[in-house]
């Protein structure tokens, strides 16, 4: 198949619509009753599976879908909104379908072989190859049946957890689409409401879909099938070959913004998110990478750490709300999303999935994405915490695995940001996955109250500003600037040792061997310093070098920068580039090995504090056993 973006005309789909009507309103399709037993589990929705085998007995059954779904209503004659919408998409789902998989027979020697089989029955390699890709374009039709319901039936509710994996058949294309519709009437039958309805329907397409994947191994014709980019703008539907697709159509994104000038003190984490919303607008759609991915620099993961009330939301909608605006300006779809304890489940596995559609919904490489996972600390637990629920486990190995698993593929188009007031409760693996480390740590001198207050305060009185010039502070590139000479020496005590131990033995670092000898010292000291964080350190120095202001006025209008071709980008962002100093890799080894030791404090710190009041308490509960002894109360 062509591996550039496929367009199926609108003649190629209509011609199936026929047959795709055919399909929901009476089907007969062959069920293997062994499966599943009529007979349900008393109080539960599973079923009881008999331990007799009925060997390759199949037996027939009549699905009329366009019947089950008006039976939500019985007394209604006429079907809901939601009723018809899901009667059209799978409807138009399974006419999409067909026509995809006549796009692979094109592509392909199916297409040939079929009219030499229609001729004369093929015999030898001739026939295997016919059946090969036969099953192969019969599991892409089902495949992008799937697909296409859950992309295009909308659902808010939580999928339940007893719905069955179609009994998928893959002879032909059209037995391949009939075992999705079979699935897909079991799944809905019942359903207790519109709302019920489309969760089901939603549900299903998510199960056919895993079922699908799992089977993937079985079809060897299907790899020219792997590259495919197919897109049909009527629909907003996008198949990207096997890539499970976002979920739900984008949204417009209701939400504060704020802008860079009401960010009053981190000073860091400002100048860096700004960089990082221009950044991702460099993104390359055709190319799907971004230049500052191959130049070095871009920030794929971070984690923003501060007390409470320091300013970690507002940072949010500050990124967020820059991203938008060049977003809309482009032309560009904008993906924001955040992960919260709201999506820990009960169920057993569905906090994992519901953690790894997060993940996938802002990878997806056809929008720019922004993903946020507040209070981080809550969401993903500690695998050495025993007293966290197994949600919370799942969602810290999806985490680690989305962010530097053996599949992750960074192309530049979005970027994932963790926050926590307590990092040091964050698994050591998954904080050091995040590139990047930002102290939001909100205002801290005396301009940045006085900066706050007013802006907080508003305009309603006449109150005089005094001897103050308002938000001279927070000029970013005289803030930053001195921000960054602050790191020049650690900040925390356990490094400032470190760092002195090293500076009495062997002077100012003049070597690459130097900064070895003194990556080694803080290992020495803080043995979470391991390999992953010198990556990090490394990337936060290139991202350093590329410390270049991308001017504001390639954003004003898409054809200056954003609109341009991948090439003409990074020739553009290449001569802005500078080298980096061996300040620039003091002050930013400074800056990470900071973050490890302030955490290691924190948790030292906490479990100090755990210690000495389980100590107490264990005093006063002698002291009162005692007494209650002396009063003759203790019945022990």
């Amino acid at each position: 198949m062509d591996t550039g973006l496929t367009t199926i005309s609108e003649a190629a789909i209509e011609k199936h619509r026929a047959t795709a009507q055919s399909f929901i309103t009476r089907i007969v399709v062959l069920e293997d009753p062994s499966r599943e037993s009529g007979t349900a589990l008393a109080g539960t929705n599973r079923r009881f599976v008999s331990t007799v085998s009925v060997g390759s007995v199949r037996r027939t059954r009549e699905v009329e879908l366009s019947k089950t779904v008006a039976a939500i209503h019985p007394d209604d004659q006429l079907m809901t909104i939601q009723q018809h919408t899901l009667l059209f998409r799978a409807r138009r789902g399974l006419a999409i379908a067909l026509a995809i998989s006549d796009v692979f027979a094109e592509g392909s020697d199916l297409e040939s072989l079929q009219a030499k089989n229609a001729r004369a029955p093929l015999e030898g390699d001739e026939a295997a190859t016919f059946k090969k890709l036969l099953s192969a374009s019969a599991y892409i039709s089902a495949f992008s049946l799937a697909s296409y319901l859950f992309q295009l039936v909308d659902s808010d509710g939580e999928a339940p957890n007893d719905i069955a994996e179609p009994d998928f058949l893959f002879d032909t294309q059209q037995d391949a689409v009939k075992s999705i519709v079979a699935g897909l009437d079991k799944a809905i039958a019942g359903s207790k409401d519109d709302a019920d309805l489309m969760t089901r329907a939603r549900a299903f397409a998510r199960v056919a879909i895993d079922g699908l994947l799992a089977r993937k191994g079985r079809f060897d014709g299907i790899g020219p099938f792997e590259n495919a980019h197919i897109r049909i703008d009527v629909d907003d539907f996008t198949l990207d070959g096997f890539d499970v697709a976002p979920g739900k159509r984008s949204k417009p994104l209701a939400m504060t913004f704020k802008k860079p000038e009401e960010v009053v003190g981190n000073h860091i984490a400002k100048y860096q998110s700004v960089k990082l919303a221009k950044m991702l607008m460099a993104y390359d759609f055709e190319r799907e990478l971004n230049p500052f991915v191959e130049l070095g620099g871009f920030l794929f993961t971070f984690i923003g750490d501060g007390a409470p009330g320091t300013g970690k939301t507002t940072l949010i909608q500050m990124i967020a709300g820059l991203v938008n605006n060049y977003c809309q300006v482009a032309g560009y779809p904008f993906a924001y999303e955040n992960f919260g304890v709201d999506q820990i489940s009960s169920y057993q596995g569905k906090s994992g999935q519901n953690c790894r559609q997060f993940i996938n919904n802002v990878l997806n490489p056809r929008v720019i994405g922004f993903g946020t996972v507040d209070d981080i600390d809550q969401v993903a637990a500690r695998r050495s915490d025993d007293r966290a629920s197994a949600g919370q486990q799942e969602i810290t190995g999806v985490l680690m695995d989305a962010f530097a698993g053996a599949g992750t593929v960074v192309r530049g188009n979005c970027s994932f940001g963790m926050f926590s007031n307590y990092p040091e409760n964050v698994d050591d693996a998954l904080r050091q996955r995040a590139g990047a480390r930002w102290l939001v740590d909100g205002p801290q001198s005396r301009d940045d109250y006085i900066d706050i207050f007013v802006l907080l305060a508003g305009k309603n009185h006449k109150i005089p500003l005094g001897d103050h010039k308002l938000y001279a502070a927070q000029e970013i590139q005289r803030a930053v600037t001195e921000a960054y000479e602050e790191h020049e020496k650690p900040q925390e005590d356990g490094l400032m040792k470190v760092y002195e131990r090293y500076i009495k033995e062997s002077g100012a670092p003049k070597s690459m061997a130097d900064i070895g000898t003194y990556l080694h010292m803080i290992k020495d000291a803080e043995p979470r310093f391991t390999g992953r964080a010198i990556k990090n350190v490394t990337d936060a120095i290139k991202m350093r070098a590329m410390d270049i202001e991308l001017p504001d006025e390639w954003f004003e209008k898409p054809e200056a920068f954003m609109h341009k071709g991948y090439d003409e980008k990074k020739a553009m962002i290449e001569e802005l580039r500078g080298p980096f100093s061996m300040d620039m890799v003091m002050q930013e080894i400074n800056r990470y090995a900071d973050s490890e030791f302030r955490y290691s404090d924190k948790s030292d710190d906490a479990a100090v504090t755990k210690m000495i009041r389980d100590t107490r308490l264990r005093d006063r509960a002698v002291r009162e056993i005692e007494e209650m002894k002396a009063k003759g109360n203790w019945n022990a």
